[in-house]
């Protein structure tokens, strides 16, 4: 892996729930020594995209994060615009709506919006959504560009719960049938007792560019719920592609 890809992936490794990091927890996490990390660390400090707290020692990103993702928003919107759907799908469905747009090799989540009921699920800012043990991962790889999914279905496909499809034998079967479906079910295979339903959301090329998703707890997934959010889903996965600019290929239908 080049060196200013190891660097960046260290980004990853900062979340919600871990904002924080000490040198040696983050040369753990990334399996690279000490050394090479506080070297990264401090070249991705000189550009503000990670800052070290003066008494705790630790890391976490920087402001420069901040400034990128205005520019990025403000040249090409997408909370803006996905936001409102979300708003309206999680409002129709009862259930906690997200969406995600690749990231690299994964799915990343970019807006979120959270069921109302006290039994729901809760999405984690910035989340990353592997593409194989997940409804959203599973809809953007049977929709992607054709060189994309091969490489997610030869790739690496680290168990997560039990139900993780972990060979392509067992992932590609999934991506079969999000392709004639026109989207994906995944029951539990990123984290226990959660179920998501996910479609793609399309680029400009046609191609899926990342994926729509509703994520319930999985006690309350019964065949009528599934048909109807799906009946919420299309309509939501269609306006976010035309708002994102995208183009929806005559072919994809979702079969209810």
């Amino acid at each position: 892996m080049r060196t200013v890809e190891k660097a960046l992936k260290l980004l990853n490794f900062f979340t919600e729930q871990q904002p924080e990091h000490g040198l040696s927890n983050l040369a753990r996490l990334s399996g690279i020594d000490k050394a090479t990390v506080l070297r990264m660390l401090g070249d991705m400090e000189a550009t503000g995209l990670v800052e070290q707290d003066t008494r705790s020692r630790k890391w976490r990103l920087g402001a420069g994060i901040l400034r990128l993702a205005r520019l990025r928003e403000a040249a090409f919107p997408v909370t803006r615009v996905l936001t409102p759907i979300l708003e309206r799908l999680a409002t129709e469905t009862g259930e906690t709506a997200h969406a995600s747009l690749l990231s690299g090799r994964e799915l990343g989540s970019v807006a979120a919006v959270e069921s109302t009921r006290s039994n729901r699920v809760i999405m984690e800012a910035g989340h990353i959504l592997p593409l194989h043990a997940t409804a959203s991962g599973v809809a953007f790889t049977a929709f992607a560009n054709p060189e994309i999914r091969e490489r997610a279905l030869a790739g690496d496909l680290p168990q997560v719960t039990p139900a993780t499809p972990t060979t392509r034998e067992t992932f590609e079967p999934l991506v079969r049938e999000a392709m004639t479906k026109g989207y994906a079910l995944s029951d539990q295979a990123f984290e226990a007792e959660v179920t998501g339903i996910a479609a793609p959301i399309f680029g400009p090329d046609g191609f899926a560019c990342g994926a729509i998703s509703v994520a319930t707890p999985s006690s309350r997934m019964t065949a009528d719920h599934v048909s109807s959010i799906l009946s919420a889903l299309a309509p939501a996965a269609r306006l976010a592609t035309l708002g994102l600019g995208g183009h929806i290929p005559s072919h994809h239908k979702i079969a209810a």
